[in-house]
Protein backbone atom coordinates (compact mmCIF):
# COMPACT_ATOMS: atom_id res chain seq x y z
CA UNK A 1 0.00 0.00 0.00
CA UNK A 2 1.59 3.34 -1.42
CA UNK A 3 1.26 6.63 1.03
CA UNK A 4 1.57 10.07 0.51
CA UNK A 5 2.30 12.88 2.94
CA UNK A 6 -0.94 15.17 4.14
CA UNK A 7 0.55 18.16 2.34
CA UNK A 8 0.10 16.39 -0.94
CA UNK A 9 -3.40 15.48 -0.70
CA UNK A 10 -4.93 18.51 -2.15
CA UNK A 11 -3.39 17.75 -5.48
CA UNK A 12 -4.61 14.24 -5.16
CA UNK A 13 -6.65 13.35 -8.85
CA UNK A 14 -6.36 9.58 -8.90
CA UNK A 15 -7.25 6.22 -6.38
CA UNK A 16 -7.06 2.74 -7.10
CA UNK A 17 -9.98 1.05 -5.30
CA UNK A 18 -8.79 -2.49 -3.64
CA UNK A 19 -11.59 -4.74 -1.85
CA UNK A 20 -9.22 -7.00 0.91
CA UNK A 21 -6.20 -6.55 -1.46
CA UNK A 22 -7.64 -7.19 -4.88
CA UNK A 23 -7.50 -4.41 -7.12
CA UNK A 24 -12.13 -3.09 -8.34
CA UNK A 25 -10.59 -0.31 -9.96
CA UNK A 26 -9.98 3.35 -10.39
CA UNK A 27 -11.78 6.88 -8.88
CA UNK A 28 -10.34 9.88 -10.99
CA UNK A 29 -11.47 13.38 -10.71
CA UNK A 30 -12.40 14.92 -14.60
CA UNK A 31 -11.34 18.33 -15.56
CA UNK A 32 -15.32 19.00 -14.70
CA UNK A 33 -14.62 18.56 -11.31
CA UNK A 34 -16.99 14.82 -11.26
CA UNK A 35 -15.94 12.16 -9.84
CA UNK A 36 -15.44 9.26 -12.50
CA UNK A 37 -15.01 5.46 -11.60
CA UNK A 38 -13.89 2.40 -13.93
CA UNK A 39 -13.82 -1.39 -13.47
CA UNK A 40 -10.52 -2.57 -13.65
CA UNK A 41 -10.04 -5.64 -16.58
CA UNK A 42 -9.34 -8.06 -13.70
CA UNK A 43 -11.82 -7.13 -11.86
CA UNK A 44 -14.27 -7.49 -14.76
CA UNK A 45 -12.58 -11.08 -15.39
CA UNK A 46 -13.14 -12.61 -11.56
CA UNK A 47 -15.09 -9.74 -9.65
CA UNK A 48 -19.04 -8.89 -8.91
CA UNK A 49 -20.53 -5.58 -9.26
CA UNK A 50 -19.72 -3.76 -6.01
CA UNK A 51 -23.01 -1.92 -6.20
CA UNK A 52 -25.26 -3.64 -8.27
CA UNK A 53 -27.71 -0.99 -9.33
CA UNK A 54 -25.34 2.16 -9.95
CA UNK A 55 -21.95 0.36 -10.90
CA UNK A 56 -22.89 -2.89 -12.90
CA UNK A 57 -20.17 -5.35 -13.49
CA UNK A 58 -19.38 -3.80 -17.32
CA UNK A 59 -16.50 -1.92 -19.11
CA UNK A 60 -16.33 1.64 -19.60
CA UNK A 61 -16.61 5.00 -17.14
CA UNK A 62 -19.05 5.68 -14.81
CA UNK A 63 -19.68 9.74 -13.87
CA UNK A 64 -21.04 10.75 -10.46
CA UNK A 65 -23.79 13.66 -10.45
CA UNK A 66 -23.08 16.59 -9.14
CA UNK A 67 -25.73 16.81 -6.99
CA UNK A 68 -25.28 13.08 -5.10
CA UNK A 69 -23.85 14.02 -1.68
CA UNK A 70 -20.05 14.43 -1.54
CA UNK A 71 -19.69 14.23 -5.71
CA UNK A 72 -19.64 10.13 -4.79
CA UNK A 73 -21.20 7.46 -5.97
CA UNK A 74 -22.86 6.16 -2.65
CA UNK A 75 -20.96 2.49 -2.63
CA UNK A 76 -17.86 5.24 -2.06
CA UNK A 77 -19.87 8.11 0.20
CA UNK A 78 -20.39 4.38 2.56
CA UNK A 79 -16.33 4.64 3.20
CA UNK A 80 -16.27 8.34 4.55
CA UNK A 81 -16.77 9.07 8.41
CA UNK A 82 -20.04 10.66 9.58
CA UNK A 83 -20.06 13.68 12.32
CA UNK A 84 -17.39 12.10 14.80
CA UNK A 85 -14.99 10.44 12.20
CA UNK A 86 -14.99 14.04 10.47
CA UNK A 87 -14.32 15.89 13.63
CA UNK A 88 -11.56 13.71 14.03
CA UNK A 89 -10.54 13.61 10.37
CA UNK A 90 -10.39 17.68 10.19
CA UNK A 91 -8.72 17.98 14.03
CA UNK A 92 -5.93 15.48 12.63
CA UNK A 93 -5.57 17.82 9.46
CA UNK A 94 -5.38 20.80 11.32
CA UNK A 95 -2.53 19.57 13.77
CA UNK A 96 -0.81 18.84 9.98
CA UNK A 97 -0.77 22.29 8.91
CA UNK A 98 -3.47 21.14 6.18
CA UNK A 99 -6.84 23.03 5.66
CA UNK A 100 -9.44 20.77 6.12
CA UNK A 101 -12.07 22.77 3.74
CA UNK A 102 -9.55 22.79 1.21
CA UNK A 103 -9.95 18.75 0.51
CA UNK A 104 -11.55 17.10 -2.00
CA UNK A 105 -13.73 13.58 -1.49
CA UNK A 106 -10.52 11.87 -2.85
CA UNK A 107 -8.44 12.95 -0.39
CA UNK A 108 -10.41 12.19 2.08
CA UNK A 109 -10.81 8.70 0.95
CA UNK A 110 -6.99 8.57 1.00
CA UNK A 111 -7.46 9.10 4.69
CA UNK A 112 -9.43 6.64 5.18
CA UNK A 113 -7.06 4.38 3.57
CA UNK A 114 -7.29 0.31 4.74
CA UNK A 115 -9.53 1.88 7.56
CA UNK A 116 -12.67 2.36 6.57
CA UNK A 117 -16.17 0.20 7.04
CA UNK A 118 -16.72 -2.87 4.76
CA UNK A 119 -13.95 -3.79 2.84
CA UNK A 120 -13.04 -1.31 0.34
CA UNK A 121 -9.70 0.42 0.51
CA UNK A 122 -8.12 3.26 -1.10
CA UNK A 123 -4.50 3.68 -2.36
CA UNK A 124 -2.50 5.52 -1.85
CA UNK A 125 -3.74 6.30 1.37
CA UNK A 126 -2.51 9.30 4.05
CA UNK A 127 -1.94 7.96 7.25
CA UNK A 128 -1.53 11.04 9.63
CA UNK A 129 -0.83 11.07 13.50
CA UNK A 130 1.06 7.59 15.30
CA UNK A 131 -1.10 4.53 14.92
CA UNK A 132 -1.53 3.89 18.71
CA UNK A 133 -3.41 0.92 20.92
CA UNK A 134 -6.08 2.13 22.33
CA UNK A 135 -6.13 2.69 26.51
CA UNK A 136 -8.22 0.15 28.40
CA UNK A 137 -9.36 2.60 30.48
CA UNK A 138 -12.56 3.49 28.43
CA UNK A 139 -13.38 6.15 31.32
CA UNK A 140 -10.17 8.08 29.91
CA UNK A 141 -11.32 7.34 26.56
CA UNK A 142 -15.09 8.59 26.81
CA UNK A 143 -13.75 11.96 28.43
CA UNK A 144 -11.05 12.75 26.05
CA UNK A 145 -14.06 12.27 23.74
CA UNK A 146 -15.88 14.57 25.36
CA UNK A 147 -13.28 17.23 25.40
CA UNK A 148 -13.12 16.97 21.45
CA UNK A 149 -16.57 17.96 21.26
CA UNK A 150 -16.47 20.40 23.02
CA UNK A 151 -13.66 22.22 21.31
CA UNK A 152 -10.72 21.22 23.32
CA UNK A 153 -7.50 19.35 22.43
CA UNK A 154 -6.34 16.20 23.44
CA UNK A 155 -3.21 14.27 24.23
CA UNK A 156 -5.61 11.20 22.90
CA UNK A 157 -6.50 12.72 19.20
CA UNK A 158 -3.98 9.82 17.75
CA UNK A 159 -5.18 7.32 19.29
CA UNK A 160 -8.43 8.04 18.77
CA UNK A 161 -7.72 9.04 14.98
CA UNK A 162 -6.30 5.61 14.31
CA UNK A 163 -9.83 4.19 16.36
CA UNK A 164 -12.30 5.73 15.39
CA UNK A 165 -11.73 8.87 11.97
CA UNK A 166 -13.38 6.12 9.74
CA UNK A 167 -16.63 5.60 11.47
CA UNK A 168 -19.92 6.14 10.84
CA UNK A 169 -22.68 8.17 12.80
CA UNK A 170 -22.41 10.86 15.22
CA UNK A 171 -21.89 9.38 18.41
CA UNK A 172 -17.89 9.01 19.55
CA UNK A 173 -16.70 5.47 19.10
CA UNK A 174 -13.42 3.12 18.87
CA UNK A 175 -12.92 -0.07 16.90
CA UNK A 176 -10.89 -2.19 19.12
CA UNK A 177 -9.91 -6.16 19.07
CA UNK A 178 -11.63 -8.02 22.23
CA UNK A 179 -10.19 -11.79 22.57
CA UNK A 180 -9.07 -11.46 18.62
CA UNK A 181 -12.56 -10.43 17.39
CA UNK A 182 -13.16 -6.60 15.93
CA UNK A 183 -15.55 -5.16 18.06
CA UNK A 184 -17.04 -1.21 18.06
CA UNK A 185 -17.21 0.76 21.63
CA UNK A 186 -19.42 3.62 21.76
CA UNK A 187 -19.32 6.30 24.40
CA UNK A 188 -21.87 9.39 25.20
CA UNK A 189 -22.34 12.50 22.98
CA UNK A 190 -22.93 15.58 24.32
CA UNK A 191 -26.52 14.87 23.74
CA UNK A 192 -27.07 11.26 25.05
CA UNK A 193 -26.90 11.64 28.89
CA UNK A 194 -24.39 9.55 30.79
CA UNK A 195 -26.72 6.16 30.38
CA UNK A 196 -26.56 5.81 26.70
CA UNK A 197 -25.18 3.02 26.42
CA UNK A 198 -26.95 0.62 28.95
CA UNK A 199 -30.16 1.74 27.21
CA UNK A 200 -28.70 0.76 23.70
CA UNK A 201 -27.81 -2.43 25.73
CA UNK A 202 -31.65 -3.30 27.11
CA UNK A 203 -32.38 -2.27 23.19
CA UNK A 204 -30.29 -4.65 21.72
CA UNK A 205 -31.46 -7.19 24.07
CA UNK A 206 -35.00 -6.67 23.58
CA UNK A 207 -34.32 -7.05 19.86
CA UNK A 208 -32.96 -10.13 19.77
CA UNK A 209 -35.66 -11.97 22.02
CA UNK A 210 -38.38 -9.88 18.95
CA UNK A 211 -36.34 -12.15 16.56
CA UNK A 212 -34.26 -9.72 15.23
CA UNK A 213 -30.70 -10.65 13.86
CA UNK A 214 -28.23 -8.96 15.79
CA UNK A 215 -24.48 -9.45 16.11
CA UNK A 216 -23.16 -10.04 19.73
CA UNK A 217 -23.59 -6.83 22.45
CA UNK A 218 -21.82 -6.17 25.98
CA UNK A 219 -22.00 -3.86 28.10
CA UNK A 220 -18.13 -2.64 29.09
CA UNK A 221 -18.52 -1.30 33.33
CA UNK A 222 -17.94 1.90 33.79
CA UNK A 223 -17.78 4.18 36.77
CA UNK A 224 -18.37 7.55 35.64
CA UNK A 225 -21.84 6.01 33.63
CA UNK A 226 -24.03 3.16 33.56
CA UNK A 227 -21.56 1.34 30.93
CA UNK A 228 -20.41 1.62 27.25
CA UNK A 229 -22.13 0.19 24.68
CA UNK A 230 -19.77 -2.60 22.68
CA UNK A 231 -20.88 -4.35 19.08
CA UNK A 232 -19.71 -7.21 17.09
CA UNK A 233 -18.90 -5.78 14.06
CA UNK A 234 -20.28 -8.13 11.09
CA UNK A 235 -18.33 -6.30 8.40
CA UNK A 236 -15.78 -8.15 9.73
CA UNK A 237 -15.38 -12.40 9.88
CA UNK A 238 -13.04 -14.38 11.70
CA UNK A 239 -11.86 -17.62 10.60
CA UNK A 240 -10.78 -20.95 12.51
CA UNK A 241 -7.14 -20.04 12.32
CA UNK A 242 -7.87 -16.04 13.63
CA UNK A 243 -7.42 -14.32 10.66
CA UNK A 244 -9.59 -11.57 10.15
CA UNK A 245 -11.49 -11.04 6.73
CA UNK A 246 -13.10 -7.37 5.47
CA UNK A 247 -17.06 -8.15 4.49
CA UNK A 248 -18.35 -6.17 1.54
CA UNK A 249 -21.25 -4.03 2.71
CA UNK A 250 -23.31 -1.28 1.32
CA UNK A 251 -25.54 0.99 3.16
CA UNK A 252 -29.40 1.32 2.09
CA UNK A 253 -28.64 4.86 1.10
CA UNK A 254 -25.84 3.85 -0.75
CA UNK A 255 -27.31 1.37 -2.92
CA UNK A 256 -30.44 3.63 -3.66
CA UNK A 257 -28.34 7.00 -4.36
CA UNK A 258 -29.98 8.92 -1.62
CA UNK A 259 -28.82 11.52 -0.38
CA UNK A 260 -29.41 13.00 3.60
CA UNK A 261 -31.94 14.62 2.09
CA UNK A 262 -34.28 12.25 0.19
CA UNK A 263 -37.42 11.07 2.34
CA UNK A 264 -37.52 7.14 1.75
CA UNK A 265 -40.65 4.84 2.69
CA UNK A 266 -40.37 1.55 4.38
CA UNK A 267 -41.76 0.37 0.80
CA UNK A 268 -38.42 1.05 -0.78
CA UNK A 269 -36.66 -0.69 1.17
CA UNK A 270 -38.73 -3.27 1.15
CA UNK A 271 -38.34 -3.17 -2.41
CA UNK A 272 -34.32 -3.06 -2.40
CA UNK A 273 -34.40 -6.05 -0.05
CA UNK A 274 -36.57 -7.88 -2.33
CA UNK A 275 -35.07 -7.04 -5.08
CA UNK A 276 -31.32 -7.32 -3.92
CA UNK A 277 -31.40 -10.67 -1.93
CA UNK A 278 -34.38 -12.35 -3.87
CA UNK A 279 -35.11 -13.62 0.09
CA UNK A 280 -38.29 -13.09 1.70
CA UNK A 281 -36.88 -14.35 4.93
CA UNK A 282 -34.44 -11.22 4.78
CA UNK A 283 -37.95 -8.88 3.91
CA UNK A 284 -39.86 -10.52 6.73
CA UNK A 285 -36.53 -9.66 9.14
CA UNK A 286 -36.87 -5.62 8.14
CA UNK A 287 -40.44 -5.78 8.58
CA UNK A 288 -39.53 -7.18 12.31
CA UNK A 289 -36.96 -4.19 12.42
CA UNK A 290 -39.80 -1.94 11.09
CA UNK A 291 -41.98 -3.11 13.80
CA UNK A 292 -39.60 -2.52 16.16
CA UNK A 293 -38.37 0.98 15.33
CA UNK A 294 -42.23 1.92 15.75
CA UNK A 295 -43.09 0.60 18.85
CA UNK A 296 -40.03 1.75 20.84
CA UNK A 297 -39.96 5.67 19.04
CA UNK A 298 -36.56 4.77 17.25
CA UNK A 299 -37.02 7.53 14.84
CA UNK A 300 -33.55 7.85 13.64
CA UNK A 301 -34.14 4.63 11.39
CA UNK A 302 -32.58 7.02 8.31
CA UNK A 303 -31.50 4.58 5.24
CA UNK A 304 -27.61 4.57 6.38
CA UNK A 305 -28.63 2.41 9.54
CA UNK A 306 -29.68 -0.05 6.85
CA UNK A 307 -27.16 -2.50 5.47
CA UNK A 308 -26.59 -5.15 3.06
CA UNK A 309 -23.45 -7.64 2.80
CA UNK A 310 -22.00 -9.36 0.19
CA UNK A 311 -19.73 -12.69 -0.28
CA UNK A 312 -18.66 -13.15 -3.90
CA UNK A 313 -21.85 -11.43 -5.09
CA UNK A 314 -24.65 -12.61 -3.55
CA UNK A 315 -26.29 -9.58 -1.26
CA UNK A 316 -28.09 -10.34 2.23
CA UNK A 317 -29.82 -8.04 4.53
CA UNK A 318 -27.10 -7.41 7.28
CA UNK A 319 -27.75 -7.54 11.02
CA UNK A 320 -29.63 -4.74 12.61
CA UNK A 321 -27.71 -1.37 14.40
CA UNK A 322 -28.23 1.68 15.66
CA UNK A 323 -31.55 0.88 17.44
CA UNK A 324 -31.92 3.93 19.76
CA UNK A 325 -35.10 5.66 20.91
CA UNK A 326 -34.46 8.54 19.26
CA UNK A 327 -37.42 11.29 19.00
CA UNK A 328 -35.89 12.45 15.38
CA UNK A 329 -37.31 15.55 13.89
CA UNK A 330 -40.75 16.45 15.05
CA UNK A 331 -41.33 13.05 16.49
CA UNK A 332 -41.51 11.70 12.87
CA UNK A 333 -39.85 8.60 11.48
CA UNK A 334 -36.65 9.21 9.17
CA UNK A 335 -37.84 6.53 7.11
CA UNK A 336 -41.26 6.78 6.32
CA UNK A 337 -43.70 3.99 6.75
CA UNK A 338 -46.67 3.85 4.19
CA UNK A 339 -45.66 7.21 3.86
CA UNK A 340 -46.25 8.33 7.39
CA UNK A 341 -43.91 9.68 9.68
CA UNK A 342 -46.22 9.76 12.70
CA UNK A 343 -49.83 8.21 13.86
CA UNK A 344 -48.47 4.49 12.78
CA UNK A 345 -50.82 2.05 12.54
CA UNK A 346 -50.98 -1.50 12.20
CA UNK A 347 -52.76 -1.55 8.63
CA UNK A 348 -49.49 1.05 7.60
CA UNK A 349 -47.00 -1.60 8.85
CA UNK A 350 -48.95 -4.74 7.37
CA UNK A 351 -48.99 -2.72 4.08
CA UNK A 352 -45.39 -2.02 4.00
CA UNK A 353 -44.52 -5.73 4.78
CA UNK A 354 -46.94 -6.67 1.94
CA UNK A 355 -44.53 -4.68 -0.32
CA UNK A 356 -41.44 -7.39 0.47
CA UNK A 357 -44.00 -10.28 0.08
CA UNK A 358 -44.85 -10.47 3.91
CA UNK A 359 -48.26 -12.69 3.91
CA UNK A 360 -51.04 -11.06 6.12
CA UNK A 361 -50.97 -13.52 8.63
CA UNK A 362 -47.43 -13.37 8.94
CA UNK A 363 -47.01 -9.29 9.19
CA UNK A 364 -49.78 -9.99 11.75
CA UNK A 365 -48.08 -12.46 14.12
CA UNK A 366 -44.99 -10.75 14.01
CA UNK A 367 -46.38 -7.50 15.29
CA UNK A 368 -47.73 -9.33 18.16
CA UNK A 369 -44.52 -10.67 18.90
CA UNK A 370 -43.04 -7.97 19.03
CA UNK A 371 -45.50 -5.49 20.62
CA UNK A 372 -45.20 -8.46 23.63
CA UNK A 373 -41.65 -8.84 23.69
CA UNK A 374 -41.39 -4.85 23.85
CA UNK A 375 -43.97 -4.64 26.77
CA UNK A 376 -42.15 -7.68 28.73
CA UNK A 377 -38.40 -5.73 28.03
CA UNK A 378 -39.03 -2.02 28.12
CA UNK A 379 -42.61 -1.46 28.74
Amino acid sequence: MSNILPKQLAGLKHLSVNLSGARVGTLALSRQGTVLFEYAPEWLARGFSISPFSLPLRSGLFEALPDMPDGLFGIFRDSLPDDWGRLLQDRALAEAGVRPGSLSSLARLALVGTMGLGSLEYEPCCAIGARETPESDWDYVSRECQRLMEGNTSEALDMLYARGSSSGGARPKVMVDMDGEPWIVKFPSNFDGPNAGIREYKLAQAARKCGITMSEVKLIPSKACGGYFATKRFDRSVDDFGVTHKVHMASAAALLEASPFDVLDYRDLMQLTLELTGSVSDCEQLYRVMCFNVLVGNCDDHARNFSYICHDGLWRLAPAYDLTQDEGFLGEHATLVNGKGADITEEDLLAVGRTGGVAMHKGREILRQTAACVADDLG
